[in-house]
């Protein structure tokens, strides 16, 4: 396990220690309280990646897609009031084969040992306040 430690100003470590570290198809579950910083640490990664525009967390859409200028993908899931059983009734397991990296908040421990039990490679990043900053504790 990694632990960054950071402020907003200085999310480029985690963003850039992500990018050195994770593969070119990554799926990310995001956790941490309401308000931690999931996603602002999404839009960090797309600001890296040169997604323009604006990248805000898919609450009521449940997913966000967005295109890099590498022409990688970024997609980005709010799954807060959805559990695994309505996950998979929605098709959206199927989501997970497009290429490019998958940012899941609110994912549920279920969901996560699905994927891991298909064979997806799942990484967590636990997002902890302290003071001003954020730890955040990366386990792939």
């Amino acid at each position: 396990m990694k632990e960054i430690q950071a402020s907003l100003d200085e999310l480029d470590k985690v963003v850039n220690y992500l990018d050195e570290t994770l593969p070119s198809n990554a799926i990310v579950f995001l956790r941490g309280d309401l308000a931690a910083g999931k996603t602002t640490l999404t839009q960090a990664i797309a600001k890296a990646k040169g997604i323009e525009g604006e990248v805000t967390s898919p609450t009521f859409s449940l997913q966000q897609c967005y295109g890099a200028k590498d022409g990688s993908s970024l997609y980005h899931y709010d799954l807060y009031r959805l559990d695994h059983e309505a996950f998979m009734q929605m098709g959206l397991f199927e989501e997970f084969e497009k290429p490019g990296w998958h940012m899941v908040e609110w994912g549920s421990d279920a969901l996560k040992a699905f994927l891991e039990g298909v064979g997806y490679n799942v990484v967590t990043i636990e997002i902890e306040p302290l003071d001003n900053e954020r730890i955040y504790k990366i386990e792939n």
